[in-house]
């Protein structure tokens, strides 16, 4: 697989960095439109209504139609100042039970794979949600476009599942609904003995598409070899947190500020900025601290490589002489 993103999943003070990865891909297999007389492609031409004259990528802007034959056109000016994250970042909002999240509010499904030092809180994040049994509600900007998701675990990894917005769910209008036609008990029970006899456990393995199959077969017939694309090389992440426990507990009092609960155990109650802060000068103490322990070893073992070296050589000698003493020489 080849990663289309990165970025770093934010809850509280905690960042992961990760990588995101398509989990799903259609099969449908896919044609060109070409000329039948000489299987040519058949191209088609940008080109203008008014002028009738071809335009180039760098002459196209984006038009809205309010109607009437009018036209606001919109320039890249228009779209700089819209509220639009370019962070790569998956900011966590809640935590949520996962039977309230309609399963027509999902979209497409993503991978999260944590990148370099981040395994360790990713880890930490994907078995909270698996204690907790509830799903992340998270917001991300893929693709030019503001996301609703979730993250949930799946096979042991966290699940990106990008969700249509409230307003794109079409409301059922269909006349059948208004329409009084009643049920009869006896239909009832022997449709429900038609699902009982059918019912079994769901494994999609079991299941596949026999129309491409077959059409797959058509076109191995007529075709011997195909062409592979390298892909593009994509942006890096930024770096994970430096001290993941003093975030977590400046997360955790944060949500309790803001619940209005008492901090634990008592006292001055830390902001989660102090907090963190204090982190990071204690993790950089004790790199401090441990730098001179450092050259020491360092000196020991470069002695050693050194003596090893003056030594080495003599013993492949002799071992070479030995060889050349006992093998005996094949004659002509």
């Amino acid at each position: 697989m080849r990663a289309i993103w990165k970025g770093a999943v934010s809850f509280g003070l905690v960042s992961i960095a990760v990588k995101l990865y398509s989990a799903t891909e259609e099969k449908d297999i896919r044609f060109h439109q070409v000329h039948r007389a000489d299987g040519g492609r058949i191209r088609y031409k940008r080109t203008c209504q008014v002028c009738g004259e071809e335009v180039s990528y760098d002459d196209i802007a984006k038009g809205y139609d309010i109607g009437g034959g009018e036209m606001v056109i919109l320039t890249d000016e228009d779209f700089a100042d819209l509220p639009l994250s370019t962070s790569h970042a998956i900011d966590v909002l809640e935590f949520v039970p996962a039977e309230q999240v309609d399963p027509i509010l999902y979209n497409k499904a993503y991978f999260l794979e944590p990148e370099g030092a981040a395994t360790k809180p990713y880890l930490l994040l994907r078995d909270a949600l698996t204690d907790s049994e509830r799903v992340a509600i998270v917001k991300v900007a893929l693709r030019q476009r503001e996301q609703l998701a979730t993250l949930r675990v799946r096979e042991g990894v966290l699940l990106l599942n990008t969700m249509l917005w409230p307003d794109e769910i079409r409301k059922p209008d269909f006349g059948f609904l208004d329409e009084d036609l009643k049920i009869r008990p006896p239909e009832l029970a022997m449709a429900t003995s038609l699902i009982d006899s059918m019912a079994g456990d769901f494994h999609p393995d079991e299941f596949t598409d026999d129309y491409r199959a077959a059409l797959q077969e058509v076109i191995d017939a007529k075709v011997e070899g195909r062409e592979v694309v390298q892909p593009e090389e994509v942006e890096e992440a930024p770096a994970a947190a430096v001290d993941l426990m003093a975030a977590l507990k400046a997360s955790v009092e944060r949500a309790r500020a803001a619940r209005g609960e008492a901090p634990a155990g008592g006292g001055a109650e830390p902001t989660p900025i102090s907090s963190a802060r204090s982190a990071q000068k204690k993790a950089a103490e004790k790199k401090t601290a441990k730098a001179p322990a450092k050259k020491a070893p360092a000196k020991k073992t470069a002695e050693k490589k050194a003596t090893a070296k003056k030594a080495t050589p003599a013993k492949k000698t002799t071992e070479k002489k030995a060889t050349k003493k006992a093998t005996p020489r094949k004659s002509a």
